[in-house]
């Protein structure tokens, strides 16, 4: 594969052969920033882990240069900054037994171009030689500009490519907004409960966000532990992690349907089931 940055990068973890390396990839995920992954797309690695027949493959879209930073990296250049963020997401990807870690290498301000097509053609012929079965991807209504652009690159991606290279399912996970608002009958839940001592130490390599200001480790953990307990009002606790994600395969599957409708409909769901339930009661 030749990307369009120079610097775009693979790192396969066990040192497979490139090709029979992406071809094995059952799962695959599309995050913007280095961690997101980890944080997004824990069923995939967890499907993965330890199996023969199902491989998990992270993509990361940009080069994570504008990241916050504070103690020991906080006179860290922009520069030095990518070079640790790469480090850390290799160690990942060795951790969690992917199967590849690819880098892209883009601005965020070149992913949200909407005339830039480049990423488009990038993911398009990631798609082509991994041929997954799953593609994570961030979430429609997240509140990161970066993250929503990363997730409409990749389905407008998919819709470009011929129907024998879609996935059977697209999913839109949370990070910067959770998917607890989503009525249950549109929400995807993904039972996480298992390997914590693997979800935590993925997120436990990213050393420059956790020392450098941000718990996602305390942060992550704490969401999914919510999410199982307060999934359901009326049911003792049946899991110990739970995360959400949107269903985005109609998207795929449909080329007609409009994105933003996509997800404002999930929006309204939502505003008609707050208001049915006041009403029950005024």
């Amino acid at each position: 594969m030749k990307f369009h940055k120079a610097n775009a990068e693979i790192f396969i973890p066990d040192n497979e052969d490139l090709s029979k390396a992406i071809k094995r990839t059952t799962h695959l995920s599309i995050a913007a920033h280095q961690d997101d992954i980890e944080i997004m797309s824990f069923d995939g690695i967890l499907q993965c882990f330890g199996k023969e027949d199902k491989w998990f493959t992270g993509v990361v879209v940009t080069n994570g240069s504008g990241s916050p930073r504070t103690g020991l990296y906080e006179s860290y250049t922009d520069e030095q900054m990518q070079t640790v963020r790469i480090k850390e997401q290799k160690k990942a990807a060795y951790v969690g037994e992917y199967a590849a870690q690819i880098f892209l290498q883009y601005s965020s301000s070149e992913v949200k171009d909407p005339f830039n097509k480049n990423v488009i053609e990038d993911i398009c012929q990631l798609i082509m030689a991994a041929k997954p079965k799953i593609v994570y991807t961030h979430n429609l209504a997240d509140k990161h500009d970066t993250h929503v652009a990363v997730a409409v690159r990749v389905l407008q991606a998919l819709r470009e490519l011929p129907e024998e290279y879609l996935p059977d399912k697209v999913y839109g996970c949370e990070v910067w907004r959770d998917l607890d608002w989503m009525i249950d009958s549109e929400k995807v839940i993904f039972d996480i409960s298992e390997h914590e001592n693997i979800a935590s130490a993925l997120i436990n390599v990213f050393d420059s966000q956790i020392c450098g200001g941000k718990n996602y480790d305390l942060a992550m953990m704490g969401r999914r532990r919510a999410n199982a307990t307060f999934s359901s009002s009326h049911t003792t606790d049946s899991a110990t992690c739970l995360s959400y994600a949107m269903d985005l395969t109609p998207l795929i599957k449909d080329k007609t349907l409009n994105i933003s409708s996509y997800v404002q409909e999930r929006i309204e769901s939502f505003k008609h089931d707050v208001s049915k339930r006041l009403k029950k009661f005024m």
